[in-house]
């Protein structure tokens, strides 16, 4: 990472909520074409989240620890703050002398971009601003959130407009929270209702709807030049596994979460 902050630009999505097994069978059964191919041989890697629920998540991969890898370690990261001691910090490793990753790209010269998603990142409120405002220019409309049945197109135009305004020589790290994996997601599946409620059915049917459109996101973010691409979940999510409902718990299928990273190579 330390060759590859200053010569690409960097997209990272979060698609947030989506658990690992989901996401894996959706892989393996030809539902997510879009994202499958950029998976080495079609697959997901196998990761444990930084936190159990958006905003703790969040805060810790923006400081640079990205979802960890099940296996043993030590796990070298991509990215890490500048710290006396870290065990985690290797050669290849891009160090910033700031107190997050977004602050030490925009250091380095990156015009820093958020398209938020879930209500951590809307503004409305003093703790929906803490995430967004750590970016030098953030965006957010009712459009983008968990009750739009269109969310994740609003996001991509929005991210294509971003892009489409920026001087070819800016370097850009583009953030983008998707909301539609998000309960509630009922409405992603053919024939669910609000009354049948959201299931792991329906939230395997928002992520075959979010691979319909994901690949202008990444055609958008290699517009430019050869782009680098974290791709993952924040955290997962229980639908009724041993009698839990949601996040913000310790059960397996919310801390095990799907992740790879892989670049995008410039259309031309």
């Amino acid at each position: 990472m330390s060759e590859v902050v200053g010569s690409h630009d960097i997209l990272m999505v979060t698609l947030d909520t989506l658990r690992y097994d989901v996401a894996q069978e959706s892989a393996a059964a030809g539902r997510i074409p879009n994202l499958a191919r950029h998976l080495p041989d079609g697959e997901w890697e196998r990761r444990h989240a930084p936190g159990s629920f958006t905003y703790a998540s969040h805060q810790a991969m923006f400081a640079g620890f990205l979802p960890t890898p099940t296996v043993p370690g030590p796990h070298p990261r991509l990215f890490a703050a500048r710290f006396a001691g870290s065990e985690s910090t290797a050669d290849g490793t891009f160090v910033y002398d700031t107190p997050d990753l977004v602050s030490g790209l925009a250091a380095a010269g990156y015009r820093t971009v958020c398209v938020g998603g879930v209500g951590f990142f809307n503004k409305q409120a003093p703790l929906g601003s803490v995430l967004p405002g750590m970016f030098q220019e953030s965006h957010w409309e009712p459009e983008f959130g968990v009750p739009s049945h269109t969310s994740f197109e609003a996001q991509v135009a929005c991210a294509e407009k971003v892009v489409a305004g920026l001087p070819r020589e800016q370097r850009l790290f583009l953030f983008v929270n998707v909301s539609a994996l998000h309960q509630p997601n009922w409405f992603h599946l053919p024939g669910a209702t609000r009354a049948s409620g959201d299931t792991r059915a329906s939230h395997a049917a928002a992520l075959e709807y979010v691979d319909r459109h994901i690949g202008r996101l990444f055609t958008a973010a290699a517009s430019r030049r050869r782009c680098f691409a974290v791709v993952c979940s924040d955290h997962g999510t229980a639908y009724g596994e041993d009698g839990h409902t949601g996040h913000r718990i310790g059960h397996e299928v919310v801390w095990t979460v799907p992740y790879a990273h892989f670049f995008l190579d410039e259309a031309r």
